[in-house]
């Protein structure tokens, strides 16, 4: 008799009691046929309501615990798969309406309705965050989830005073909150045991030097948009100014939708180099440089009231031909 989905996520699951894992196989199938309601409508009656809120204050129970399963299902996936595997890393935030924020935690903050005097009303986002990678193939066939990690803040005060006193580059990334990138990696590269097929793809916020350093360590292969203009070569200018130099090696078209769901296309210019990038004055004795790809694609003739395309693209990938840049922004 073939597996349920609920039976395959959880057959490596050990709560540490047979019940408790039972319950999680139930709380699951519920879960999965009313997506994103509350506990009360998925499970439908007050017993199961409740059993569902003493599973979660269950000691013995924990977000690691309830994706041990999952974890383990989404290596059978990727070993049954054959190529490179995308693993798509990223930061999501849970919102929840608290007047108490230390009861459930802290994620930011945001800019309410405008007061007499001009300016806008400050109020505390209270919630918890999730960084999370996912696999998938390069035809987008989702995977698995290969690491996760669940956090909230403490509410700090006086950060943009302290930037002022020092410089966030020279600060050690053990210390700092994107270190959750680097965990990610390390984890969905241990979990899969084939670093040479894993690509890790972030967003902007991924533009982390150590993590450059860490994916040669590792020996997996890393794309990630570019945010800082590095210093390159020999240390006397910039990735900006290099690239600025090259001839483009040819267009590229795009279609996508903008922020209002409108259809858009663009022509993109491609330019391509590969470049010595070097790491942060401040980290320079610590980290050695990267010989790197990079990849810049500016759109051409942008229409008026809408801010223009323009992708800046590093990775560790070759990319020796117009062919090669073209795939690595698809």
């Amino acid at each position: 008799m073939e597996q349920s989905w609920v039976e395959t996520e959880t057959a490596e699951c050990d709560l540490g009691d047979a019940r408790l894992n039972r319950r999680l196989g139930r709380m699951l199938e519920a879960l999965g046929e009313h997506p994103g309601k509350s506990l009360p409508t998925a499970f439908q009656d007050w017993s199961n309501t409740k059993a569902a809120y003493r599973f979660f204050s269950n000691a013995n129970v924990s977000e690691d615990k309830i994706l041990e399963g999952h974890f383990a299902a989404s290596d059978l996936r990727t070993r049954a798969t054959d190529g490179p595997i995308l693993i798509l890393q990223d930061i999501t935030e849970f919102s929840f309406k608290r007047a108490e924020p230390e009861k459930v935690g802290f994620t930011g903050t945001s800019c309410g309705r405008k007061m007499k005097d001009g300016r806008h009303q400050s109020h505390a986002i209270c919630g918890i965050r999730m960084h999370v990678s996912l696999a998938v193939t390069p035809e987008g066939l989702p995977l698995g989830i290969t690491a996760a990690k669940f956090w909230s803040r403490d509410k700090f005060k006086g950060t943009r005073a302290l930037k002022r006193k020092i410089n966030p580059t020279r600060v050690p990334i053990e210390q700092k909150e994107s270190m959750r990138w680097l965990d990610n990696i390390r984890l969905s590269t241990e979990l899969i045991g084939a670093p040479e097929r894993c690509v890790h793809i972030g967003d902007r916020e991924s533009d982390i030097y150590e993590l450059y350093c860490l994916a040669e360590d590792l020996g997996t292969s890393f794309l990630v948009r570019s945010c800082v203009d590095r210093l390159a070569e020999d240390g006397d200018t910039t990735v900006s100014k290099v690239v600025a130099t090259i001839q483009a090696s040819g267009t590229h078209e795009i279609r996508f939708r903008d922020a209002q769901g409108k259809t858009q296309q663009a022509v993109l210019s491609i330019r391509r180099a590969t470049m010595t990038v070097r790491p942060p004055i401040g980290k320079q004795k610590k980290y050695r440089h990267q010989q790197l790809q990079i990849i810049h694609a500016e759109e051409l003739n942008p229409p008026e009231g809408r801010a223009p395309v323009f992708w800046k693209l590093i990775t560790n990938l070759p990319v020796a031909t117009h062919a090669d840049a073209i795939h690595k922004l698809e």
